[in-house]
C-alpha cells in the first residue's frame, strides 16, 4: 500500500459538471480518489466560480496558482503529494516540469479527456471539406500531446479507439495507458414515450465540435426535418453560447436556442430524441451517454458513436448522410415500438460498458503498482525521461524569464 495518500489535481478550470462532460468526468475522479482515502487539493489558474461545483463541501482544498511563478514550486514542495493529476496535456506542459523538479517521486497522471490532436485533425478535414486521413494526425499539436503522455507515468483514456490509435500510430506502450470512461447508470422514474416531446441537443459551446454541430443542424438537418415534422421543436441547450449561437434562434421554424440548462438530465429525459450529427471530435460524448441514462434514443454520426457501444446495438441510429439522418429521425420520433427497443439498447450499453464498478478496483491496483515501482516504471519509459529532461531544460528557463519580466513590469 502507499505510505501517503495525498493527491494534487491541477485543473484547467474548476469542475463544472452542469456545463460539460469534462466537468462530470473530473467530479467522478474526485469521488473515486476520496473513496479510496486520498486527501485532495485542487489547484487551478482559473477563476470560474459562478458555475463550478462546490468541491470544498467534499473536503477538497482549493488553491489558486499562477503561471510562470516560483510560488507554485513552494506550494507543491510544502504539499508534497505522492500523486499529481493533470487535467489535459496543456496543464502538464505548464506545470509538469515544476512538479518533476520539486517532487520527483510523485506519480504523474494525465487525464486526457480526449485526444486533442485527433479532434483538431478531424476539424481541419471538415474545414477543408474533405475526408479525414491518418496523415492529418501528425501535426504540431500531436507532437506536444504525445510528448506529454510520454512524460507522465499514466494517462487516463475514455476511448478504446484512441488507446488503439496511440499504440498503433504513435507506438505508445500500453503500460502508460489506462482505459477509464465516464461512468454512467440508468435513471429511475423516466417519462414514457407519450409523455415526451421534441428533439434536443445539449453541449457546452466553448467546445468547438458542439458549435459546429448546432450550425450543421440549423443549416442542413433542421430545414429538412422541419418540413417532415412541422409541429415538433428542435431545442438547443448549452453553456456559454456566443452571439453567433444566439443568432441561430428561429422560433418561427421551431428552432430554439435556450442557453444553459439548469439540469441537463431533466432536459434530456423529457425530450423524445437526441439529435447529435457531430462532424468532428474525439473521446466519448457525454450528451449521448446522458441520453442512454435518461432512456432517450439518439441519432448521431459515426464520430459521435465512436468507442461507445462496443459490440452492442446503438440506442437509436448512426447516420452520416443528412437525408438518411432525417429519415430515421422521423421514423424514431413516430414509432413507439422502435423507440422502446432503442431505449433498451441504451440501457444495455451503460449496464455492460459504463458502470463504475468495472474500473475502480483495477484503477486503484494500477496506481498502487506504479507508485510502488516508480523507478522501474520510468526506466521502462526511457523516451519519456528524455522528453522530461529536455522540457525541463527549455521550459524552465523560458518560464523563469517570463517571471522576471513580469516582476519588472509590475515594478
Amino acid at each position: 500500500m502507499l505510505k501517503s495518500k495525498i493527491l494534487l489535481i491541477i485543473g484547467f478550470v474548476l469542475p463544472e459538471p452542469k456545463s460539460s462532460a469534462a466537468g462530470s468526468r473530473m467530479m467522478q475522479l474526485i469521488h473515486l480518489f476520496k473513496k479510496n482515502g486520498y486527501a485532495i487539493t485542487f489547484a487551478t489558474t482559473a477563476q470560474n466560480f459562478e458555475f463550478s461545483e462546490d468541491i470544498l463541501s467534499l473536503g477538497v482544498l482549493v488553491r489558486t496558482i499562477e503561471l510562470n511563478s516560483s510560488s507554485f514550486d513552494e506550494f507543491v514542495k510544502e504539499l508534497n503529494p505522492n500523486i499529481v493529476l493533470f487535467d489535459r496535456f496543456m496543464v502538464e506542459e505548464q506545470f509538469g516540469w515544476r512538479v518533476s523538479e520539486s517532487c520527483p517521486d510523485a506519480m504523474k497522471i494525465l487525464d486526457t479527456e480526449d485526444l486533442h490532436c485527433l479532434r483538431q485533425a478531424r476539424q481541419l478535414a471538415v474545414k477543408e471539406n474533405r475526408e479525414f486521413a491518418l496523415d492529418d494526425l501528425f501535426a504540431d499539436v500531436a507532437k506536444r500531446e504525445i510528448a506529454s503522455i510520454l512524460r507522465c507515468d499514466l494517462s487516463l483514456m475514455v476511448s478504446e479507439f484512441e488507446m488503439e490509435l496511440l499504440q498503433n500510430q504513435f507506438k505508445i506502450s500500453k503500460d502508460l495507458l489506462f482505459y477509464m470512461p465516464i461512468f454512467s447508470k440508468k435513471l429511475n422514474d423516466i417519462p414514457t414515450f407519450n409523455e415526451r416531446n421534441d428533439f434536443v441537443f445539449i453541449g457546452n459551446f466553448l467546445h468547438e465540435p458542439n458549435w459546429d454541430c448546432v450550425k450543421y443542424l440549423s443549416e442542413i438537418i433542421w430545414p429538412l426535418l422541419n418540413k417532415r415534422l412541422p409541429e415538433v421543436k428542435m431545442l438547443i441547450y448549452g453553456a456559454y453560447p456566443s452571439q453567433k449561437v444566439l443568432e441561430l434562434n428561429r422560433p418561427k421554424q421551431n428552432f430554439y436556442i435556450n442557453g444553459r440548462a439548469d439540469n441537463a438530465l431533466e432536459v434530456i429525459k423529457n425530450a423524445k430524441v437526441v439529435l447529435a450529427p457531430i462532424r468532428f471530435g474525439a473521446g466519448i460524448k457525454g450528451k449521448l451517454l446522458e441520453a442512454m441514462q435518461c432512456g432517450t434514443p439518439s441519432i448521431t454520426s459515426s464520430i459521435g458513436a465512436e468507442a461507445m457501444a462496443g459490440n452492442f446495438d446503438w440506442n437509436g441510429f448512426v447516420k452520416d448522410n443528412p437525408s438518411d439522418f432525417v429519415d430515421v429521425a422521423v421514423q424514431l420520433y413516430k414509432d413507439e415500438r422502435l423507440w422502446k427497443q432503442c431505449q433498451e439498447n441504451g440501457f444495455e450499453i451503460i449496464e455492460k460498458r459504463f458502470k463504475k464498478e468495472y474500473f475502480e478496483k483495477d484503477f486503484v491496483i494500477k496506481i498502487n503498482l506504479i507508485s510502488g515501482n516508480l523507478k522501474l516504471h520510468r526506466n521502462n519509459n526511457f523516451i519519456g525521461s528524455i522528453l522530461q529532461h529536455h522540457l525541463l531544460s527549455s521550459t524552465k528557463y523560458m518560464s523563469k524569464w517570463i517571471e522576471e519580466k513580469n516582476k519588472k513590469g509590475s515594478s
